[in-house]
């Protein structure tokens, strides 16, 4: 694993307060930098980031990202934008203008003050894979109009973005493509499937799986893909990415319920609902690529993340909630 850079920084967070942006600000001010971060709190929550209010190195603007921002900077972390179903498509043309505008506005100002900037991009801008595992090389199986195409192809765009900025400007920039994370700080009502089980579990009701459950995902721990963000980062100037960040560990939706099941003691049952549209039937990252370029590889095993997930929900009942 490559070492964190010593230096102090002063480093910009958009999206910093939610669920994967909280936890990185909190290793990045353990690290030593100064972090400032921007949200405009649409899908996520002040929550997550109270405690650290009154660290000294560590600030928070109320800001929507398709404005543009003027602050000075070392490093930006791109990360504004709503990840799950239930926000990204509660306003879906607002989802592709955060993805593009915020983009265009946050890449300006890296150009501006000369910053190193990451793009926090998605396993989804390969859709429904056609390729399995999912290598950075696959161009994607993608429905342009569908219900999930202002996440999917707001975050390809903003991709091409980044990329057009990067070979027209020299602007040094990062794609990390992220694949399903979890842990504590997660919003319990932000539709992802590890939420919705913990949550159903806990309270005793039914976990709702999609089809027959035998479409399969891979669930990468908080701490391992906040490692993997700073990895990616803190690496060679010629490492661009796109890079897959996250767990190759495959399994099936069913499977992952009846873990749920066995952590929480939980004698609720199944309920089986009807597939979303364009949901992918299988998602795997091939992270051969982070391997080699920046020595990682997640290092939490599933029935250890989901445990410690599953405290958290049961100690905070109430919290994640925007």
């Amino acid at each position: 694993m490559t070492s964190a850079v010593p230096a102090a920084r002063r480093i910009l967070v958009t999206g910093g307060s939610g669920f994967i942006g909280s936890h990185l600000c909190r290793k990045l001010l353990d690290l030593g930098h100064d972090v400032l971060v921007v949200d405009n709190f649409y899908s996520s929550t002040r929550h997550n980031v109270f405690d650290l209010l009154s660290a000294p190195r560590f600030e928070l603007i109320r800001h929507d990202v398709t404005f543009p921002l003027y602050v000075e900077v070392d490093e930006i972390y791109h990360l504004a934008c709503p990840a799950s179903p239930v926000f990204y498509q509660r306003d879906p043309v607002q989802t592709t203008k955060t993805c593009v505008h915020g983009s265009i506005n946050m890449l300006g100002l890296a150009k501006r003050i000369g910053a190193k900037i990451l793009l926090a991009s998605t396993s989804e801008v390969y859709g429904d894979p056609e390729q399995h595992p999912q290598r950075e090389g696959y161009w994607g199986h993608v429905n342009p109009i569908g219900i999930r195409s202002c996440y999917d192809e707001g975050k390809r765009c903003a991709e091409t973005l980044f990329f057009d900025y990067y070979r027209q400007h020299k602007l040094p920039i990062k794609v990390a493509r992220i694949f399903n994370t979890y842990g504590p700080c997660m919003l319990a009502n932000d539709g992802r499937v590890i939420s919705n089980f913990i949550v159903s579990a806990l309270a005793g009701e039914p976990l709702t799986v999609f089809g027959d459950g035998s479409q399969t995902r891979s669930f990468c721990y908080i701490d391992d893909m906040v490692t993997g963000l700073i990895a990616l980062m803190d690496s060679a100037p010629d490492v661009t990415g796109p890079v897959n960040l996250g767990n190759p560990g495959e399994f099936t939706v069913l499977e992952l319920a009846k873990k749920v099941q066995a952590l929480t003691g939980s004698t609720s049952g199944i309920e089986h609902c009807p597939l979303p549209a364009d949901d992918p039937v299988r998602r795997k990252p091939d992270i051969s690529r982070a391997t080699e370029l920046l020595g990682w590889q997640p290092r939490v095993p599933l029935e250890e993340g989901l445990a410690r997930t599953v405290e958290y929900f049961r100690q905070a009942p109430a919290a994640g909630r925007a």
